[in-house]
């Protein structure tokens, strides 16, 4: 007998899952029933698809496969913080992390294996970008994370971050593929409101997801309103011009009515002038925002040391008088380099784990 090339299932939509039951003569309605078992139950084995029969589970089998990641090791923090190797199925391996508050459990997910960017600050960027995710591995990872959420803090996942491995805007079909299994009734069903997308900035892109009138929130890497700093920490910034950034963000600030999240590290001799604070000042005040400011994680290899407290509370100080709202993040997950800008700090260029 020839052997049948089987195919990746979660390809296929719900209709074609009912059109492929009904070509091999039994009812339509399995196909939904195979749909429900994958996007809103997360299964990955057909065994387990116990409402088929042993029949319509061998025919499963005989046609298809269901290419699922792995989470190949996992490492847990003092603070609660877990973060997972995570193995997909061409063994290339990409980094998630489970970040547990008293209120709330976050998925930080990636959406590359490595990274299509180049900011100086960030691990990830040491590995060259491989390829881009599958909206499936990335819908796995928050499965995953979920399934680690009420194993270890009794309570299921309420928060999704995009902020893990990769720049989101570089894989977007994926994500936003994505972000509809996890917020689509017949998916995870949650909601958009607790998702957040971070970018480094991509003008173009920014503009789709307003014109796609996506529902998640918006989040931006910017550590520098002046064009010139920027482009020294994070050099793809010479193909995206600060302004027509800003142009992308009033673009979607009108269209979504949402207000935008700067993600902002203070670095000593870098951006720790007054100038800088004045900067990002100006920018908050044309463009409804609050600032986080995050502690700075070291990475292998870097002479980047975060600025004195006294400077970040410099631009606390300005930016409350200016009626912005900001917080200080520190990170967690630091000792297990778990924290933000740490991940693939322990992979080598091949995506494998050292």
């Amino acid at each position: 007998m020839e052997e049948i090339n089987k195919k990746d299932i979660r390809l296929l939509n719900k209709e074609a899952l009912q059109d492929f039951f009904a070509s091999h003569g039994a009812p339509s309605f399995k196909g939904g029933q195979v749909y429900q078992w994958l996007w809103q139950k997360g299964v990955h084995n057909f065994d387990l698809m116990t409402n088929l029969s042993l029949e319509h589970r061998n025919i499963l089998k005989t046609y298809f496969e269901i290419k699922h990641i792995n989470i190949d090791t996992q490492q847990r923090s003092s603070d609660g913080t877990i973060k997972n190797a995570v193995k997909l199925h061409d063994q290339l391996v990409v980094e998630s992390v489970l970040i547990p508050t008293a209120s709330r459990t976050t998925a930080c997910v990636s959406s590359q294996v490595g990274c299509s960017l180049d900011c100086v600050f960030c691990a990830t960027a040491a590995l060259k970008r491989m390829r881009n995710l599958n909206a499936d591995e990335i819908y796995d990872q928050v499965v995953a994370i979920d399934h680690q959420s009420k194993l270890y803090h009794n309570r299921p996942l309420s928060n999704i971050v995009f902020m893990g491995m990769g720049e989101p805007l570089m894989n977007y079909k994926n994500v936003i593929a994505a972000i509809d299994k996890i917020t689509h009734p017949e998916g995870l069903a949650m909601s958009p409101r607790r998702i957040t997308l971070s970018t480094s900035g991509i003008p173009k892109m920014i503009k789709k997801m307003a014109d796609d009138n996506v529902k998640f929130r918006l989040a931006v890497s910017l550590h520098s309103a002046r064009q010139e700093v920027r482009e020294k920490i994070m050099p793809f910034a010479q193909k995206f011009d600060l302004k027509d950034l800003i142009d992308s963000l009033v673009y979607w600030n009108e269209y979504s009515k949402k207000k935008i999240t700067f993600e902002y590290i203070v670095w000593e001799g870098i951006n720790d002038q007054k100038e800088d604070i004045q900067a990002l000042v100006a920018l908050c005040n044309r463009i409804p925002s609050k600032v986080n400011i995050i502690q700075y994680n070291t990475i292998d290899g870097s002479l980047m040391k975060q600025a004195q407290q006294s400077v970040i509370d410099d631009y606390i100080t300005a930016l409350t008088r200016a009626r912005v709202k900001v917080t200080y993040r520190r990170s967690r997950g630091l000792d297990i380099d778990a924290a933000c800008g740490q991940l693939a700090n322990k992979l080598d260029i091949k995506g494998t784990v050292t």
